[in-house]
């Protein structure tokens, strides 16, 4: 039977000119574009059989990025992740992918009732992998614009010195540790648990993130404060390999019951481990440190990922805000009698 419906949409079946079995859904109940689906895919596989062409198929740009992206350890682009991707048909052919096409992507994924910035996440999938068929492949010349939808700007949670200090005392001595080493470097979690004993030098008092480590695919310099080269100095003798570790394992997942109770005792709401990083890039700018200087130490690709930053310091605006100074009042609440210059 090469064409047969199940629930609800119609699959092709049969064998192609390799002797493989081929056993597709066509994406569609309806069974006119699923015969014209059957058609085209034999008459495709044949092409790709006797002639040696190489499909430029949606699905395939998928396994492709999928493949390189893994192997440079960057898992945004994961296999899984393209599933989401519906009503594409498998086989889909890349030249026919068309602005309509996109946009009946985005409203069944919104028909779910997803927040925009799920539909964002597969839209980049699609957009990812669309722009390495034209630009990395050469597998097509024009691509539609996928277009992400607007999301609201996420407040940077971030702790006080104090509640710091609530969080630490009520975590685990292992958990302690690491979010207490996260608060005086800045590193992402999976640098933190991942962190050989390789990559740190007490007597320079550094410790380096190497290129396949960094989100940015670049390597870090992390210097230790005298808070970070103390908290390293007591995990000797608890791992052969790994820093940080619990009862002679690696420590792989930190978001845990354990973590998760001491928020609770803490009295800390809306809080994850990653803003343990947003905390460090704060006290860091609400100390003066320059942005540039915190975008080399954090690792960020962009100025515009430090500059979320910016607005918790104020120092460099002061000298500005003093020229006020010269405005002299008569009395308390009264009206100014000289008016500063520049403020007509």
């Amino acid at each position: 039977m090469s064409l047969y419906k199940r629930g609800g949409t119609w699959w092709i079946e049969f064998v192609g000119p390799d002797g493989r079995r081929i056993r597709e859904s066509t994406g569609t109940d309806d069974k006119v574009l699923a015969q014209e689906f059957h058609d085209h895919r034999k008459v495709e596989l044949w092409r790709v059989y006797r002639l040696g062409e190489t499909p430029a198929h949606l699905e395939r740009g998928s396994r492709e990025v999928a493949r390189r992206t893994r192997s440079q350890g960057d898992h945004r682009h994961r296999p899984h992740a393209f599933a989401v991707v519906r009503p594409v048909p498998r086989g889909q052919v890349l030249d026919q992918i068309d602005r309509d096409l996109v946009d009946r992507l985005t409203d069944a994924k919104l028909n779910e009732d997803v927040t925009n910035a799920t539909v964002n996440r597969m839209l980049e999938v699609v957009r990812a992998i669309l722009r390495k068929c034209r630009d990395d492949w050469e597998w097509v010349d024009r691509i539609p614009k996928v277009r992400l939808l607007p999301e609201p700007t996420r407040r940077i949670r971030w702790l006080t010195r104090e509640e710091a200090h609530r969080l630490l005392t009520n975590l685990p001595p292992h958990l302690a540790a690491m979010a207490a080493f996260s608060l005086s470097t800045g590193l992402r979690r999976a640098n933190v648990t991942g962190l050989l004993w390789s990559q740190v030098d007490l007597v320079r008092r550094v410790a380096w993130i190497h290129p396949d480590q960094a989100k940015a695919r670049r390597a870090i310099p992390v210097p230790l404060n005298a808070e970070a080269v103390v908290i390293v100095r007591k995990q000797p003798g608890k791992h052969p390999v790994y820093v940080f570790a619990y009862r002679g394992s690696r420590i792989t997942q930190v978001n845990t019951k354990a973590w998760r109770l001491a928020l609770g005792r803490a009295g800390i709401d809306d809080f994850r481990w990653h803003d343990l990083r947003h905390t460090w890039a704060s006290w860091h700018v609400q100390n003066g440190t320059p942005l540039h200087v915190l975008q080399e130490m954090g690792g960020w690709e962009s100025p515009e990922m430090v500059r979320r930053y910016a607005h918790l310091s104020a120092e460099h605006l002061a000298p500005y805000a003093e020229r006020l100074s010269a405005l002299r009042i008569v009395d308390v609440g009264s009206v100014p009698t000289e008016i500063p210059t520049g403020a007509q």
